[in-house]
């Protein structure tokens, strides 16, 4: 279990996160959710001590990730950081053989060698494993790295924002790699995430963040609430039952005004401006 209490960080006078104390149980996914700012990709980088706390404790079954040896964390705990540079240039796979380190020491076996190609084979990358780096799209990156992550068999697998530079397809298949993850391989998945819909559809816990805080916490359909979500984002979102999934619709507001006689103008004699549908 991931625990924290009154965790806070500060720099100078401004309180990033702010005394926060959660825990969050074995197994199954939890998305934490929230506008710029609120402090989560913070939260998180204490948990997986890339950050040091002002003040507080974040525990690891029991483990102070503060003073625990880095090589005992590592062996329990991996992480995807928001921001990903490479000073050397690498393929996929040498970069994906990188999440074996804490188990290998650099000196991969066959063991080693297997989670990696499982991890490649996971996010759809064989085609695109001895390919550099530099020679991949953002979003084949980002899932290269979230591959490096899961190859490093860990039981908490700690993700910020994993769907950065993912199309809607592989957006998708990421979150349903994830919940199989947590599903059969039985990993705690902590993420990150922008999309209240991708928290909805694929999350047990989701933690909902402002100005530093924990505003609320609970299942999907205790957190997909309008009133509580207005009061979390600042701006009106309508929920929907869609197939028995919570579907949190904020641009309504702007779809529902006319448009500008402008906007369905065709742009060449050969475009048909989209009709809105009525009602």
């Amino acid at each position: 279990m991931i625990r924290t209490d009154r965790l806070t960080k500060a720099y100078g006078e401004s309180v990033v996160v702010d005394g926060v104390s959660l825990e969050i149980p074995r197994g199954g996914v939890t998305a934490l959710v929230g506008p710029n700012g609120a402090g989560k990709s913070t939260l998180l980088g204490m948990i997986a001590r890339l950050l040091s706390a002002t003040s507080g404790v974040a525990t690891v079954d029991d483990l102070d990730v503060a003073t625990a040896p880095s090589d005992e964390i590592a062996r329990r705990l991996s992480i995807l950081r928001q921001d990903n540079h490479l000073a050397v240039r690498l393929t996929v796979r040498d970069l994906v053989g990188f999440g074996r380190f804490p188990h290998s020491r650099g000196r991969l076996t066959q063991a080693d060698l297997a989670h990696v190609q499982s991890a490649l084979e996971q996010l759809d990358l064989v085609p695109l494993a001895d390919r550099f780096l530099d020679e991949l799209s953002g979003g084949q990156r980002q899932r290269a790295f979230v591959a490096m992550v899961l190859a490093q068999d860990t039981d908490y697998v700690l993700l910020d924002e994993p769907l950065n530079n993912l199309d809607m397809r592989h957006a998708a298949d990421m979150m349903a790699q994830l919940r199989h993850a947590a599903d059969r391989l039985g990993r705690t998945i902590v993420i990150v995430v922008h999309d209240i819909n991708a928290a909805s559809a694929y999350a047990d816990h989701i933690i909902a963040m402002r100005d530093g805080r924990v505003a609320a916490q609970g299942t999907p359909a205790e957190i997909m609430q309008p009133v509580l979500l207005q009061e979390i984002f600042g701006v009106p979102i309508r929920v929907e039952d869609v197939g028995g999934c919570l579907v949190g619709l904020h641009f309504l507001p702007f779809c529902a005004l006319p448009a500008p006689a402008s906007a369905l103008a065709p742009q060449a004699a050969d475009v048909v401006a989209p009709q809105r549908a009525s009602g």
